[in-house]
């Protein structure tokens, strides 16, 4: 078979391998740490004291990565088949297909993972050829030109819809916090949510606000991926696709800006449709807040 995605391979220095991507990189330097910190220190005799240190662990390594190897043969292929299977689902299912992508994107984050589910679609051949962004970029000039839905122009972008969460959901949690916290500790809560809450909508980095509650609260990050994928479901049922995987600042340059005038309602549809879902946010989460005195 030919190096490339439908095969399962690739090329790595100029050796046709098993393509694990960044799993690959993560299990391997996963492996590699956790014999260093087990053999680093290890001290031999002196006949073999030149092996002392890095030296052995690269010597243990020899020996453990060459099964290791072997294992990988015949795991990965099975492991290729499931991410295949997801991926298929995930294309064929419409909007319970975003919906169940936008719910693991975020579920995913405390874990690191989530960039390994959305990159092969954002950036590779999965959805469209050259990736989401690259064809969105490409198809610009006839989207602005047409009037048409822009599910029906670009049904492919349905799944870099995870920024609307960030804008809307976000500014939700945040009122919630502000709402539930103690009269005489708002105004220093604001110095904290003010910040974090415009990182998350303007650039798309949620971390700091998520990572406010996530570990406090784990069942608040549940009920916040649930509702971002419900959100993000709504928007594609409404014939509101788009680059709208990040913050404001990239939703203007890829969307708002070169498309407003001709689909301009479409967004305000978005608008209404976000600033429901903060009320609804606002709510469940101060519900809950309040109910399981959440800290």
């Amino acid at each position: 078979l030919d190096p490339g995605a439908a095969s399962g391979l690739a090329l790595i220095a100029s050796i046709k391998t098993l393509d694990m991507g960044m799993i690959g990189a993560l299990c391997i330097s996963g492996i590699i740490i956790a014999i260093h910190n087990r053999f680093f220190d290890v001290e031999l005799p002196e006949w073999l004291g030149v092996f002392n240190g890095s030296v052995f662990v690269y010597v243990v390594c020899f020996f453990v990565l060459l099964p290791t190897a072997l294992l990988t043969c015949v795991i990965w292929p099975h492991v290729q088949d499931g991410i295949s299977a997801l991926q298929g689902f995930l294309l064929s299912t419409g909007y319970v297909g975003v919906w169940v992508f936008v719910f693991l994107e975020r579920i995913l984050i405390p874990f690191g993972l989530h960039h390994l589910l959305y990159s092969p679609l954002f950036y590779d051949n999965i959805v469209v050829h050259g990736g989401i962004y690259s064809a969105w970029a490409n198809e610009l000039p006839k989207i602005a030109a047409s009037t048409d839905s822009l599910a029906q122009i670009a049904p492919w972008a349905r799944f870099t819809s995870t920024g609307w969460s960030k804008v809307f959901g976000c500014l939700g949690i945040a009122l919630a916090f502000y709402n539930t916290a103690k009269p005489e500790r708002r105004a220093e809560l604001l110095g904290l949510l003010i910040p974090i809450t415009l990182t998350a909508a303007l650039c798309g980095i949620t971390e700091p606000i998520e990572f406010t509650f996530l570990f406090i609260a784990p069942m608040l990050f549940v009920v916040h991926a649930i509702l971002a994928a419900c959100l993000s479901t709504c928007m594609y049922l409404a014939g509101v696709v788009g680059v709208f995987s990040g913050g404001l600042i990239e939703m203007s340059s890829m969307d708002f800006i070169p498309l407003m005038a001709s689909h301009g309602m479409t967004y305000l549809l978005a608008l209404i449709i976000g600033l429901v879902f903060t009320g609804i946010w606002f709510i469940v989460f101060r519900t809950l807040i309040l109910r399981f005195d959440f800290k």
